[in-house]
């Protein structure tokens, strides 16, 4: 997947408007489309479709207005994406965050733990893969898929080239989750009756791999799912931090005398998406604004799902070769199976 990044701060609005504009229509048929009984029977909603709309432009008619429209997608991808989570908080209520509690943050911490040495294991020994991919890969997987690659990237002193094959691989099998989940919920639910749909969000938020296809996944499969999945991913994505406080001591202990490998960044909007549903919580804000704030975060998700498509490249998974993405879809089963049984142990014995 090819990444692009704004080297520069002070750009005029007209350079973002092309993309932002292009991402704003996807998104805007994509919400057409949701409503079309044709495709709302198949439970596609408007996130999903976005992606996938993206997807199709991005590896069919996007490369010639590529270089007019690249600064407005990186910025719906990542900012847009960002300000949408925060305003999603307005949907959700401090109660709410307590029923996720301390059974989801234990949740969170044994998937996140789990998946990251699971991958170093199958990526090391069985597949041979250098270190840095494997980390790589690893961070996408366990805690918030291409933000943690890159957040990774300054830690593990990580090639360009190697970037790009992780944040490939774990926008393919993430993008994978967001068909895939809604299609497990009635099969789980037939296997184990007792399991609500706000368990199966907290199983989808802790296992699925970026934010925006926690989003578009529950989003699929109803409210209580959304918001619980949700929930669930933001206290995952506050454990970034300390991740990479942890990988970097464990860097700087086989590599001693080492110069510092920079600042560890924490993820504000998580921060803020808490704030938020705190502040929900206070009902101060009128209904209607309340209202208007979650029309303009489903305008804002949908713009960020057709930016991840628009730059999920194909072409990339192609020239990375079998064996990283052989190791994206083992960590795949992994989670959906391995990350499945925490959750209904954690639940049983905390729940």
């Amino acid at each position: 997947m090819a990444e692009f990044s704004i080297h520069k701060t002070h750009l005029p609005f007209q350079h973002w408007l092309s993309g932002l504009l292009l991402t704003a229509s996807i998104g805007a048929a994509a919400a057409w489309l949701a409503q079309q009984p044709w495709l709302s029977g198949l439970g596609l909603g408007a996130l999903t479709l976005a992606i996938m709309l993206g997807i199709v432009v991005g590896n069919s008619v996007y490369s010639p207005l590529a270089s007019r429209c690249d600064a407005g997608v990186v910025l719906a991808k990542q900012k847009l994406l960002r300000l949408g989570i925060i305003l999603f908080g307005f949907r959700i209520t401090l109660q709410q965050i307590m029923d996720i509690g301390v059974s989801g943050i234990v949740i969170d911490t044994l998937t996140l733990s789990s998946t990251f040495l699971m991958t170093c294991l199958i990526g090391r020994r069985l597949l041979k893969l250098d270190r840095e991919t494997v980390w790589l890969i690893g961070a996408g997987c366990s805690i918030c898929g291409a933000a943690a690659v890159l957040a990774t990237e300054p830690v593990v002193k990580a090639a360009p080239s190697k970037v790009a094959v992780a944040v490939a691989t774990v926008v393919l099998f993430g993008t994978l989750a967001i068909f895939v989940y809604p299609l497990l919920w009635p099969l789980v639910q037939s296997l184990y009756p007792a399991l609500s749909l706000t368990q199966f969000g907290i199983f989808t938020g802790s296992t699925v791999h970026e934010v925006a296809q926690v989003v578009a996944a529950g989003h699929a499969m109803g409210a209580d799912a959304e918001n619980s999945a949700v929930i669930t991913k933001m206290l995952r994505v506050m454990m970034l931090a300390p991740f990479l406080l942890c990988l970097g001591g464990v860097l700087r202990r086989h590599q001693r005398g080492t110069q510092s490998r920079g600042p560890v960044t924490f993820p504000w909007f998580a921060l803020l998406f808490v704030l938020a549903a705190m502040f929900n919580s206070l009902h101060i804000l009128p209904v209607s604004a309340v209202a208007m704030l979650n029309q303009l975060a489903n305008l804002l998700l949908a713009m960020a799902m057709a930016a991840l498509g628009l730059t999920t490249r194909f072409s990339a998974l192609r020239d990375a070769g079998i064996k990283p993405l052989l190791l994206g879809a083992i960590i795949f089963v992994w989670l959906i199976v391995g990350g499945g049984s925490i959750n209904l142990l954690v639940q049983h014995f905390m729940g």
